[in-house]
């Protein structure tokens, strides 16, 4: 699993408002969300029984290694609540077969050569994912060759990071990050924090997500099959 998924905070904190399970109310709602990298402050803004929008504060980000040579590429690596190599690249859906070839054998190198571990939380180890830029927009290539639909959450924060430290976006100024099918989040810094004496920065993340349908599964008595199997 991942140990952090900005579009999934989004979108459990739509569901979790919209849904009933907690309270809401027009305007803004604080919701605190708990996930492997730490403990996320998001605000969800309602109208009417819709929740039109969730932003959150992320875990610091920082900026982990520059100009890493690896697999005929040069990447910069930076944390946004996961570890992300980073890599200008042709955003455009018809390289995107190579765009996955190319990040699968750049995340394998990298975590043959081990090393990239959070310098506070060793469990948050390794390169989850790599995000090839063009511009304000990015595909990024995680888990086992998987593609984020998505502009990607903590990888826009990993950015931001990488942004931040060159002076390329200030301080407070929104950038508009769009994925390969043009979705967007609007990501900025708000703040600098220190993680173990490396200059970090706390970023603000904020989209949309949209219910597609719902399921109830049932463990029927007597199924001798209910609860699963598992074949090695």
């Amino acid at each position: 699993f991942s140990t952090a998924c900005g579009h999934g905070t989004i979108a459990l904190v739509t569901w979790a408002l919209e849904s009933g399970r907690l309270a809401r109310r027009e305007g803004d709602n604080r919701v605190l969300v708990d996930v492997p990298s730490g403990r996320l402050e998001t605000i969800a803004t309602v109208v009417g029984e819709d929740v039109v929008s969730v932003r959150f504060r992320n875990v610091p980000a920082f900026v982990w290694a520059r100009g890493i040579e690896v697999a005929g590429f040069t990447v910069d690596i930076a944390y946004g609540g996961a570890f992300y190599a980073i890599s200008p690249g042709p955003v455009r859906r018809e390289e995107l077969g190579r765009l996955i070839a190319d990040g699968r054998r750049v995340k394998a190198e990298l975590n043959a050569r081990g090393g990239i571990v959070h310098p506070l939380e060793p469990e948050l180890r390794d390169v989850y994912g790599v995000i090839w830029t063009d511009g304000d927009s990015n595909v990024t290539v995680f888990a086992d060759g998987e593609v984020d639909r998505s502009p990607c959450g903590s990888g826009t924060s990993a950015r931001l990071a990488l942004l931040d430290s060159t002076g390329a976006l200030a301080r407070g100024q929104v950038l508009r990050h769009r994925g390969i099918i043009g979705t967007a989040f609007g990501g900025r810094v708000v703040g600098e924090v220190e993680v173990a004496g490396r200059p970090a920065v706390i970023t603000e993340i904020e989209g949309s997500a949209h219910m597609t349908g719902q399921h109830q599964f049932v463990l029927e008595q007597g199924d001798p099959l209910g609860t699963g199997f598992l074949l090695r």
